[in-house]
């Protein structure tokens, strides 16, 4: 209650701050924002953050821009430069004061084309057009590929030295073409064209894979490939289209539309060609595999084959041995049989004069010529008496 009697709410300063801040947030308009100003006042500090102060004729206005969002700045920021920045506006609480957060910051030089690049992006991104779902997959090994662009440029011979060393017999077809300049765009969508009606036409003109790009330059040179009618072209395009526009850091509605981005028309050569040491290893690994596959299955043969000679081997001796035991037997028997051997007992062996072995007294008279074989020769003998049995 003040001295009139009257009841008052009283803030405190963070109150205050946080009312202010809250405001800020609210409005559309602070939350994404394009501000166009002369830097002063600028700190690259050692956090890697940057400090500055935004200004025109009539104002100022304090700015910060975080290291995470300044790493990507393809320029250097000074004091007296003219930029085109983007962010939005925001409550300093420790010192109250409102600045602005940039995420975003161009020379002022490029803002009107850096802004028609976004607003175009964002058309064509909202209509599908960048949808990855229209992405086509590259050849595995293209035959013939096209490769739009300047014949004169550093970027076709890059193209061609990498593309044929990589995969010597690829075919490449250059469809001259501007990139720079007003008929760029035109030239750019024409050659799309040619490469799709040479793929159409088959057989050996045939295409499999289409390169657009150019080497690097300013945003300005590079604008022919910021081109709605060459997005279109390229999305259009029957055959799979790789975007190779400046450096690594370039980035154009191109490279959205494309079916694959190239950092640079070097790396579009490597992204669509493969590499044959590659696949040449490949062979040698497999060759070396086979060969021990084979060697391996020759050897467990091998192994099979002397084991199928050990027990042969084993069974044969065995069979001889048995054989070689029915023998003795048999010869055994045979010995035991052979009159050869009776007679070597001291038997005798008797032959009346016919020959015949006589077996009874009855079949010879006295006077007869008989022979007797011994065990050791034989004897001729004259019978003189004969006993009958």
């Amino acid at each position: 209650m003040n001295a009139y009697g009257l009841e008052i709410e009283v803030y405190s300063v963070s109150q205050i701050t946080d009312r202010v801040a809250r405001l800020l947030q609210a409005d559309s308009v602070l939350a994404d924002v394009w501000v166009s100003g002369e830097i002063s006042n600028f700190t690259h500090h050692s956090s890697g953050h940057m400090y500055m102060t935004l200004k025109d004729d009539a104002s100022r206005l304090r700015a910060v821009m975080f290291q995470g969002a300044n790493r990507g700045l393809r320029f250097r920021p000074e004091s007296g430069m003219r930029v085109f920045a983007h962010g939005y506006v925001g409550v300093y609480r420790s010192a109250g004061e409102y600045q602005l957060y940039i995420d975003f910051m161009e020379p002022a030089g490029l803002g009107a084309l850096f802004l028609a690049f976004q607003q175009l992006k964002a058309r064509l991104e909202a209509e599908g057009l960048f949808d990855a779902a229209l992405k086509r997959p590259l050849p595995r090994f293209p035959r013939r590929i096209a490769v739009a662009t300047s014949p004169t440029g550093a970027a076709v011979r890059d193209i061609i030295t990498v593309a044929r060393r990589r995969w010597p017999a690829v075919h490449i077809v250059v469809i001259p073409t501007l990139v720079q300049g007003d008929g760029a765009p035109a030239s750019i969508v024409s050659s799309i064209e040619q490469a799709n009606a040479l793929a159409e036409a088959g057989g050996d003109h045939g295409i499999d894979v289409l390169i657009v790009g150019r080497g690097g330059g300013s945003a300005e040179e590079l604008w022919a490939f910021n081109d709605e009618m060459v997005a279109r072209a390229i999305r259009s395009s029957r055959i799979p289209v790789v975007s190779a526009v400046g450096h690594e850091t370039d980035f154009t509605i191109a490279d959205f539309a494309a079916d694959v981005r190239a950092a640079t028309p070097s790396a579009a050569a490597e992204l669509v060609v493969p590499d044959i040491a590659v696949y040449l290893r490949q062979l040698e690994v497999a060759r070396a595999r086979l060969a021990r596959s084979v060697r391996r299955l020759i050897d467990q043969r091998q192994q099979r084959v002397d084991e199928l000679r050990r027990w042969l081997v084993q069974k044969t001796q065995t069979k001889l041995r048995t054989s070689r035991e029915r023998v003795q037997r048999l010869a055994g028997v045979l010995s035991a049989l052979d009159p050869q051997a009776v007679l070597g007992r001291g038997y005798a062996i008797c032959r009346g004069p016919d020959g015949a072995i006589l077996k009874d007294s009855q079949c010879v008279d006295v006077g007869d010529a008989v022979n007797v074989r011994l065990g050791r020769g034989a004897i001729g003998c004259q019978v003189r008496e004969v006993v009958r049995g």
